[in-house]
């Protein structure tokens, strides 16, 4: 009985960690495309560990829907206003999967690798 629990429990697991995963329930295929082509242009900067390359990308992932839904709810200012703290907030967090060093060039490539729009005046 106690192998047949622990079988049940070995199988389960992947199931229940890719379940709490937001990049895995939340993202679509646009959005994977997208967080992978950011992730590789990155790394040609930053040079990741195998780990790091996985967390900053479901990091990406978890912002580029955030940002979705923003443009989809929100224009104007509001929007522009919205995506800044976005970015502001991606950026504190990657403080977390990167290195010092690291983060000193992330903060130097990300306006052109992830740059934020503006509002036209007219």
């Amino acid at each position: 009985m106690k192998n047949l629990l622990l079988l049940i429990t070995i199988l389960m697991a992947p199931i229940i960690v890719m379940a709490q995963d937001t990049f895995f329930q939340n993202s679509n295929e646009n959005v994977r495309s997208e967080a992978i082509r950011i992730t590789t242009e990155y790394n040609r900067e930053l040079a990741f560990s195998g780990e790091q390359e996985l967390l900053f990308r479901q990091k990406v992932a978890e912002f580029l829907i955030r940002k979705n839904e923003i443009e989809k709810a929100f224009s104007g200012q509001k929007k522009i206003d919205l995506l800044s703290a976005l970015q502001r907030e991606e950026t504190r967090e990657m403080n977390d999967i990167l290195t010092r060093l690291q983060m000193e060039f992330y903060r130097k490539v990300k306006p052109q690798i992830q740059p934020v729009k503006t509002v036209e005046k007219k």
